[in-house]
């Protein structure tokens, strides 16, 4: 408790230095991940089939402790603010933690977003946060 009651003391004497304990895996440098279909813009009938791509990082099951590695987490429709912690797990944060590197999923019709997010052995984005560009899909 000293420890957390100090460091929270520091960080606020001390705003330009950014303390390095947290709990988020370091991004290996040049990895990104994208959105390799449905292309943004497109008009797609439901189920949709979304492709992922990966650059410079493995794609690994959930809980795989092998340095330079992630799963993927598709956000429908969301962003996630907090990545300090596990990426949540609802219909709008879908996680593909066999390392699945493409999903079908059903959309309503209209206007959605789809965007990757990768996550660590415990769903907890790196750091930096590897994303891909945001997809914007109409469904008919």
């Amino acid at each position: 408790m000293k420890t957390a009651i100090a460091a929270a003391i520091f960080a606020l004497a001390c705003p330009s230095v950014v303390l390095a304990d947290n709990n988020r895996t370091p991004a290996p440098a040049g990895a990104k991940v994208f959105i390799i279909e449905p292309k943004d813009g497109s008009t797609v009938s439901s189920p949709v089939t979304v492709k992922f791509g990966a650059e410079n990082i493995d794609i690994v099951p959930a809980g795989t402790d092998k340095p330079n590695s992630g799963h993927h987490h598709l956000l429908i429709d969301t962003t996630v603010t907090d990545f300090n912690s596990a990426i949540p797990k609802d219909d709008h944060h879908v996680h593909y933690g066999k390392g699945q590197t493409e999903a079908t999923i059903t959309l309503t019709p209209g206007k959605h977003t789809l965007q990757l997010l990768l996550g660590d052995k415990n769903h907890i984005p790196t750091d930096p946060p590897i994303a891909s560009e945001v997809v914007s899909v109409t469904v008919k």
